[in-house]
């Protein structure tokens, strides 16, 4: 007899609830989430029936293996003083052909709806994925790291699991199990019947009862391996700390703490596994052997024959098989639904930047940019920006400087509109002299129109020539090289031994600050776009290399508007205005010589990175 397994569960098969992205998820009871899986099932609902009539006919070939068998046995159960002059070969064809149809219709049900199962979880999978680039960077800034990936994994695997167990096996294990009653009431009586269902009836308690008793040490185990994960995940991530402060046996104490916890729910759960599977088996039995009991007395009494008696004994160890999966079926449905709650949760996250209707395509080549009252706090209850006022003339460069946290670059992700702003606006004139509001524009359009190098360069684990192209996929070879160029960094790309083809490693770990710096530069270029930020764009290159550099991004902001953000000073002499933040607020504007002049915040700072340039000058 076969009996319910119980893998332990893998790595990616974490408990959902640890690892939410968000606390504001809706919950959903399981026909909701039928409801919202419908829609992506209707285009296929032919493929569907056509599937779900394959397993009728199945389950009725099935049920024709022992009917038959029962009328092969009754015609060679002779007395030996007449013996079988004709074997009964249509019995045996009729026999052969209600197995190979059990068969064939099993394996032509997994072929018509392979598609439906890959087609439905790669198009979920693909709108949460679109869905999930759709939201804010507030929503991505909350997340845990790997908790999404897992989710949208987990969630697009249980749309198969889902349809596989319930309308392949425990719908037609429910019509299985009333055919075999219905064949016992019309062929024998309703004792056979009522011990069937009795019996199936403590089973199904049984298993139900159990199987929610085990769960605790399921989930327990399913936490335990998630808790497991996230500590080794992130220790390997932080790599470089752990072997900065030797605290590889710290790390690995910790590890084999959560290892320690999974340890003991696993062996809880198996233990379980044990006490489920035992009960099964017993109920099964007895009631295979109180209707075996019946049997046997009705070939004794006559009313029965030899037939009859393998019949009954046949259908009901048929019918045990799908049974002694119940519990393992039950669970993973029960789990099914709670990975595609956890997939269609991340589909309610909402987008709190969203193009309205009439969002129109943002066309410039030389765009003033107005920053106007600006005011904005990542958390509605500390504003970072106060009544933030300057312009970014056609075509001319605007320069932002002040100390760390003065609000800087939350300026660059305004413009991205990574964020909208709490009050005032960003403007942005279009070619045809309009100017409108951000806000106004599609995102696409906008973010199209921009180009950032940012303070800290994250790198695809791909080529250098792949990272490059990014900031234009379609271009040739030609351009990206000629970008590679104009950063400074073509002649070192050539000096590798794989040249453009070289890998960056994880977030481009493989190359230096500065040549992940020139890698962002090169690839803004590529871009080409009428708006040009530079975040910082020289802060991990050391002095030398900055004013080999520094001309060539002079050169490339010629003719595009421009918003630098920077802590040297030296970057940006020769900026149309500068800006002095502090605390969120502007506190000096003008040009470099003008600020200067009035020996303020700004003349201070040049004169601290004037001291700093000198001590540096002579401990070389």
């Amino acid at each position: 007899m076969n009996t319910s397994t119980d893998a332990p569960p893998e790595p990616q098969d974490a408990e959902t609830d640890v690892v939410a992205p968000s606390e504001k998820q809706v919950e959903r009871s399981e026909m909701q989430i039928l409801r919202d899986l419908a829609p992506y099932l209707k285009p296929f609902a032919a493929r569907i029936l056509f599937a779900l009539g394959l397993v009728v006919a199945g389950k009725l070939a099935n049920l024709a293996v022992p009917l038959t068998l029962k009328r092969l046995i009754d015609a060679l159960d002779v007395d030996a003083s007449t013996p079988l002059l004709v074997l009964p070969v249509g019995l045996l064809l009729a026999y052969g052909c209600a197995r190979v149809t059990t068969t064939l219709t099993t394996e032509l049900r997994q072929i018509v709806f392979a598609r439906v199962m890959a087609r439905v979880s790669r198009r979920m999978t693909l709108q949460v994925f679109r869905h999930l680039h759709a939201l804010s960077l507030r929503f991505h800034l909350a997340r845990r790291t790997g908790g999404v990936a897992r989710d949208v994994e987990r969630g697009g695997g249980a749309v198969a699991d889902l349809l596989d167990w319930m309308i392949y096996t425990i719908v037609p294990t429910l019509f299985e199990v009333a055919l075999v009653t219905g064949v016992l009431v019309w062929m024998y009586d309703w004792g056979f019947a009522l011990i069937t269902l009795l019996t199936l009836a403590v089973y199904i308690a049984f298993t139900f009862m159990v199987t929610e008793w085990r769960s605790r040490y399921y989930r327990a185990a399913l936490e335990a391996n998630t808790r497991a994960n996230e500590r080794a995940v992130d220790s390997l991530l932080n790599y470089e700390t752990v072997k900065y402060f030797g605290n590889e046996e710290h790390e690995a104490r910790r590890y084999d703490d959560s290892l320690r916890h999974y340890e003991d729910a696993q062996v809880m759960s198996r233990k379980s596994l044990g006490v489920l599977n035992l009960g099964q088996a017993t109920i099964v039995t007895m009631g295979v052997t109180a209707i075996m009991w019946r049997a046997a007395a009705g070939v004794v009494a006559g009313r029965m024959t030899l037939g009859d008696l393998v019949l009954v004994n046949a259908v009901l160890l048929q019918l045990s098989i799908p049974l002694n999966l119940l519990g393992m079926m039950y669970r993973e449905v029960k789990q099914a639904f709670v990975n595609l709650e956890r997939l269609f949760g991340l589909l309610d996250e909402t987008m709190d930047v969203r193009d309205h209707a009439q969002a129109v395509e943002l066309r410039a080549e030389k765009p003033s940019i107005r920053f106007e009252g600006v005011r904005f706090g990542y958390d509605p209850r500390r504003e970072i920006l106060h009544g933030i006022d300057f312009v970014v003339p056609s075509g001319g460069t605007v320069a932002v400087v002040g100390h760390s946290g003065s609000g800087k670059s939350t300026l660059a992700r305004l413009l991205y509109r990574f964020y909208d702003v709490g009050a005032g606006r960003i403007a942005i004139e279009d070619t045809a002299g309009a100017i409108r509001d951000i806000r106004d524009y599609t995102q696409a359009s906008l973010r199209g129109a921009i180009a950032i190098v940012p303070q800290d360069t994250v790198l695809f684990n791909d080529t250098i020539y792949y990272n490059i192209r990014y900031g234009r996929p379609e271009a040739t070879r030609e351009e990206v090289e000629q970008a590679a160029k104009a950063a400074h960094i073509h002649e070192l790309i050539m000096r590798l031994p794989d040249g453009y083809d070289s890998e960056v490693g994880e977030r481009g770990l493989k190359l230096s600050g500065g040549e992940k710096q020139r890698v962002a530069i090169a690839r803004a270029l590529l871009k080409n776009p009428a708006i040009l930020i530079f975040d910082e764009a020289t802060s991990a290159l050391d002095s030398k290399s900055e004013q080999a550099i520094q001309s060539e991004l002079d050169r490339i902001a010629q003719g595009r508007s421009t918003v630098v953000i920077a802590h040297r000073l030296s970057t940006v002499m020769n900026a149309d205005e500068i800006l002095v933040m502090d605390q969120g607020r502007v506190v000096e504007r003008g040009r470099h010589a003008e600020l200067l002049a009035r020996d303020g915040a700004y003349a201070q700072m040049w004169a601290l990175q004037q001291q700093e340039g000198l001590q540096e000058e002579n401990l070389a």
